[in-house]
């Protein structure tokens, strides 16, 4: 049983990024992606709440959510299953008077009635597009100690290029006060890149969107931080652990890939910070006599028959004998029938390769397959 932080609750929102990567959200939503061979995008702010004693966490979805319903279903696995608070999945409410949200202010201002009638103090807002291991209860802290409206985190890093036109950077002060925010910023080198990951006075929140809500401002950060930003004391943390963005499908492939390596894999998950997932009861990975597997990240389920190298494999990826798989990540039930031949391929679930085919791309401009198709 994980300790309990009643003094706050979390709000996610999943479909903030969809646009990032339209490839594979045509039927999930940014928050259901797989992702490090058995995880969800969603897993990473979802477990680091949980780890931190966050027991009332609110996720709000647009669209595409059936996928993600499946994968949370009560929040057993986050020990979010609880009577009081716990996992709430908050589906969109429209009919001929009211449209589907449009931005952070809009989808929070749908759940406000919920909001008043909650107790904890703060809430902690993420996006999911980010894979990170974050201590929110020492976010909390600095908050508490700055004194801040709102506390903010950032990374120090060059802007990615599936970035350049979807993104916040801002500029702190030497006292840790943010002074400015710059949108859709093109500059090179490194910037203070914002990670969209808030904490604010639950109460404080509720006025802010109300006072945006009766004005029809819908952006969180364009019309309610970068306009207040003299009068809201906006306080910036900078980030320094191992974050995986995914923001278009170049990468999606490269941030698994990087997993390849004990260094990035022992960041992301270390031991005292785990990362859950809904379980899946599979037998051991079973490699046959006569394969061959070098420096991959496989998941457990799998069957290996062929050659498997530089790979992130899936449960449940199935590798025929003669086949051969590299530089690849392909995701749960994918089968490469015999003598089938990837390179630099990404494959969504439930794929099938057939024998001798040959699939070939390129590390920056990996093939992708569908999810369910036979090639």
């Amino acid at each position: 049983m994980l300790s309990q932080n009643t003094n706050a609750l979390g709000i996610i929102f999943p479909n903030s990024f969809d646009n990032s990567i339209p490839e594979m959200v045509t039927e999930r939503t940014m928050a259901s992606i797989p992702f490090a061979g058995r995880y969800r995008m969603i897993d990473f702010p979802l477990s680091s709440m949980a780890n931190c004693g966050i027991t009332n966490v609110s996720v709000i979805v647009r669209q595409n959510y059936h996928s993600l319903m499946d994968h949370l279903g009560a929040g057993r696995e986050w020990d979010l299953a609880r009577r009081r608070g716990g996992l709430t999945i908050w589906p969109p409410f429209a009919d001929r008077n009211v449209k589907l949200y449009n931005g952070r202010v809009e989808a929070i201002a749908s759940i406000l009635g919920y909001l008043e009638n909650q107790r904890e103090k703060y809430v902690i807002m993420s996006d999911t597009n980010l894979a990170a291991n974050i201590d929110y209860n020492s976010m909390l802290a600095e908050h508490q100690k700055s004194g801040a409206d709102i506390t903010m985190l950032y990374r120090r890093v060059e802007i990615p290029a599936g970035l350049r036109d979807d993104n916040c950077t801002v500029s702190v002060g030497e006292d840790g006060r943010v002074t400015e925010f710059l949108f859709n910023d093109f500059r090179p080198g490194t910037q203070n890149l914002s990670m969209n990951v808030y904490a604010i006075d639950r109460v404080t929140l509720i006025k802010l969107i109300k006072d945006a809500t009766s004005r029809g401002i819908f952006s969180f950060e364009r019309e309610i931080l970068a306009h207040n930003v003299n009068v809201l004391n906006v306080h910036a943390i900078e980030y320094t652990g191992y974050v995986a963005c995914v923001c278009n499908m170049k990468s999606y492939f490269d941030e698994n890939m990087k997993l390849i390596e004990d260094a990035n894999l022992d960041a992301l998950f270390p031991m005292t910070s785990p990362v859950y997932t809904k379980t899946r009861d599979d037998n051991p990975t079973r490699y046959v006599t006569g394969s061959h597997v070098e420096n991959s990240l496989i998941a457990d389920g799998c069957c290996i028959e062929g050659s498997v190298e530089n790979c992130v494999l899936f449960r449940g990826v199935v590798v025929k004998k003669g086949a051969s798989v590299k530089n690849c990540v392909l995701m749960q039930d994918t089968v490469v029938e015999p003598e089938a031949q990837l390179t630099c391929v990404v494959t969504d679930k439930n794929v099938r390769i057939t024998a001798g085919k040959g699939l070939s791309g390129t590390e920056s401009f990996p093939v992708y397959v569908a999810k369910r198709h036979t090639v």
